[in-house]
């Protein structure tokens, strides 16, 4: 289920949209759900996150605390492999570096691969909560072009072991982030174009970006980008905003600037109510835009809400 082609050669813009695993405890119905009210849409594909381990901190009887790890959503493959057969839509898992070792890597790969699941989006991955440092696993890959080099590999046949009587090449598409207001550890938009080129040289497909809320940076990016030969297909990815604290969290957490007519209009709700509708409006409004700059593709981050979502959709698509 490759979409690559419709990506390059689109007759209109399309609608995706992103999911998290649910937390442990629930079931995947809390995901069919979201999909059941997005699905009228005809959404190009569904990706679902990848979550590393985090660091919990618990109370020992001698009162001091004890770090353990946990993993506090399900598997991303299985999930993946359920939404794909139950809608027949192409799902595009995440793959990370953390937590993953090369080992670990190529078997979620050729899990994939043999469900008939062949897109991934390759991101390195943020550190844990509460850790400022990103930490590859010992086995694993420090920076995502690793990673993609590995799942390149594959496709053409190059596994870890090299005596494997059974070597087929894969053939997943490749998704890799972009960031229109530049990697939060970039020293400069300038190095960070550098390193995306070279991960489209070393075989991605396409580009996802990072979240922004104002499109005149998203067109300097695709115009960076283009002036560096980078010449695949460049998504945007939009969050509309739904809640007050989204004023302090959204900067912090992704590293982007809320507009000022945004952050005025945000600033005179009363209610997270009148914050999602502002936010509604804003995505509305960013998405018909860049319908007109000619996107193939606009992608949607929902952090399992479908209700904003569904009603920026049924004004854009």
């Amino acid at each position: 289920m490759n979409f690559i082609k419709e990506l390059k050669q689109p007759e209109k813009t399309r609608f995706s949209f992103e999911l998290l695993p649910p937390q442990k405890g629930s079931n995947i119905q809390s995901l069919y759900s979201i999909i059941d009210k997005l699905v009228e849409f005809d959404p190009l594909y569904i990706n679902v996150t990848y979550h590393q381990e985090e660091l919990v901190y618990k109370k020992r009887i001698d009162g001091l605390l004890e770090a353990k790890k946990t993993r506090k959503r399900p598997g991303t493959v299985g999930i993946s492999a359920a939404i794909q057969y139950k809608y027949n839509i192409p799902v595009v898992p995440h793959l990370i570096c953390g937590s993953f070792s090369k080992e670990d890597t190529e078997n979620a790969l050729i899990d994939l691969h043999f469900l008939g699941i062949n897109n991934v989006l390759i991101v390195r991955g943020d550190p844990p909560e509460n850790i400022d440092t990103f930490i590859p696993h010992k086995n694993g890959h420090k920076h995502a072009i690793g990673l993609l080099k590995q799942v390149v590999d594959l496709n053409n046949g190059i596994y870890i072991e090299d005596d494997l009587s059974h070597m087929e090449g894969t053939d997943f598409s490749i998704a890799v982030a972009g960031y229109p207001e530049k990697h939060e550890e970039a020293p400069n938009f300038e190095s960070d174009i550098h390193y995306l080129k070279q991960k489209i040289d070393a075989g991605a497909d396409y580009i996802v970006t990072q979240l922004f809320f104002d499109n005149e940076k998203f067109y300097r990016f695709v115009d960076e980008c283009r002036a560096n030969d980078i010449n695949v297909p460049i998504i945007p990815g939009l969050k509309p905003v739904s809640q007050k604290k989204h004023l302090q969290i959204l900067p912090k957490v992704f590293k982007v600037d809320l507009p000022y007519p945004l952050t005025k209009a945000m600033e005179k709700c009363k209610t997270n109510k009148e914050v999602q509708e502002v936010g509604i409006e804003w995505a509305i409004k960013q998405s018909e835009e860049l319908v007109k700059f000619g996107v193939s593709n606009i992608h949607y981050y929902t952090m399992d809400r479908a209700d904003n979502i569904y009603k920026i959709a049924k004004e854009v698509f």
